[in-house]
């Protein structure tokens, strides 16, 4: 084998198993097709760039995503890395300013000598040394034929869509307050609330919108973990209030009240000038989210700065294809990361990578790969995604219920959530990568 690594995607996948191919002394061809052409999603020239949240959600260990996270720490992820050094409050999560965050990881990849980057759109799948494939879920129509062709298989498909984001001058903070559910944490969310009435009108205007055009790429699957919120109306008039518009345990200071409903908005810059409306990944059109999320109490005045998107997904029928190393199982020499093989979610899509980028790197060297186990919260969402026993595969994010269960039972949650966790560490500590 020649002593080159292929990364095609300088996605998240694409930047970790790049990065992680290039610290073990092996050169790197990272071929990425922006700004020569862009996905449907895709608006900047930056590499890892955020096209939906700019949250990496949870970072408390006794939450999978954010054991996920201190796994990755571990084992020296430059996503991680980056997130945290361009992290903007967001209470218990890790959130970042967007662009500060994806000008940094390119800014490492780029003065990283063991990267060449070559940019180019990549037709078909190079066959002069080991390739990972890592160009998401938006991979370009000519690429997918060929890798619809190689593989045999079919494609699934389902929809991602993206939240609008509002300066936080145009909201209106004699209405809306700042606080954290059930005052945990520091109060970085700004709330608006809603009572009965308003709810109900909002939900109304919202159940009828028009919709944006579905583009001839794109079907009418939905995804579950990204459902649009004009999708959670049409399923009844109270799934928003158990969904994205709970208002149990926000309390406004200074005021004893119960609110009917309430909408959060999570801080998107380091400035503090941009907020995204969570959860209100929108297929409205432009017009149509002008004026109905103006309906929502503090929004009145709102200046979008940007609107929300729907986009599509692709992602491959892993079980079928890989191993738990996210390699072809009929091909040492490719490898697939990122959201086309059915991981879901930022921090599991560099997750992906990381695995895939110390594998490869294992064959130039010809030592043996590097199985991470179910006891591992990285381990345990590609075992998952490679469970040969999986008929009806869908996108998973990583969670407690994928990761191998303690043999002795712990009825409060978090400690047993803890215990999980600390078992993770532990074998991560003991493992030679």
């Amino acid at each position: 084998m020649k002593n080159y690594i292929n990364v095609i995607g300088a996605g998240l996948a694409g930047i970790e198993a790049a990065w992680q191919i290039a610290k073990r002394g092996i050169h790197v061809r990272l071929y990425e097709m922006k700004p020569k052409k862009y996905s449907p999603a895709h608006k900047n020239d930056y590499f890892a760039e955020l096209v939906c949240s700019n949250s990496f959600r949870a970072n408390n260990i006794e939450n999978a995503v954010g054991l996920l996270k201190e796994e990755m720490r571990f084992l020296d992820s430059i996503i991680i890395k980056c997130a945290d050094m361009t992290s903007v409050p967001a209470g218990g999560a890790l959130a970042v300013d967007r662009e500060k965050f994806s000008k940094l990881v390119t800014k490492e990849i780029m003065e990283n000598k063991n990267i060449e980057i070559i940019i180019d759109e990549i037709k078909s799948i190079p066959k002069d040394s080991i390739t990972i494939i890592a160009t998401g879920p938006l991979t370009s129509d000519d690429l997918s034929k060929e890798i619809i062709n190689y593989l045999g298989k079919d494609y699934l498909h389902f929809f991602d869509a993206a939240a609008p984001i509002v300066s936080f001058d145009s909201i209106n903070m004699n209405i809306a307050f700042k606080a954290s559910r059930y005052g945990r944490g520091t109060a970085d969310y700004i709330n608006c609330p809603m009572d009965r009435e308003q709810y109900l009108n909002f939900y109304e205007e919202l159940k009828n919108a028009e919709l944006a055009p579905v583009k001839d790429f794109e079907d009418k699957k939905i995804f579950e973990g990204c459902m649009p919120i004009e999708s959670m109306a049409k399923r009844g008039i109270d799934t928003m209030r158990f969904g994205p518009l709970k208002p149990v345990g926000i309390e406004k200071p200074g005021l004893d009240k119960k609110f009917y409903a309430v909408v959060q908005l999570r801080q998107d810059n380091s400035e503090g000038s941009m907020f995204n409306l969570v959860g209100f990944q929108t297929h409205l059109k432009w017009s149509e989210q002008n004026r109905i999320f103006k309906i929502i109490p503090g929004l009145e005045k709102a200046e979008f700065i940007r609107y929300g998107v729907m986009h599509r997904n692709t992602y491959i029928n892993s079980p079928m294809l890989l191993d738990s190393t996210y390699n072809l199982k009929d091909n040492s020499k490719i490898f697939f990361a990122g959201q086309i093989t059915g991981v879901e979610g930022y921090v599991e899509s560099a997750s992906s990578g990381l695995i895939a980028g110390i594998n490869a790197a294992n064959l130039i060297f010809d030592k043996e790969k590097i199985f991470f186990t179910n006891e591992t919260a990285i381990g345990s969402l590609v075992n998952y995604i490679s469970d040969s026993s999986i008929r009806n595969f869908q996108p998973m994010n990583v969670n407690f219920g994928i990761m191998k269960k303690l043999d002795f039972r712990v009825k409060n949650k978090k400690e047993k959530n803890s215990i999980i966790a600390k078992r993770a560490l532990k074998f991560l500590e003991n493992l030679d990568f």
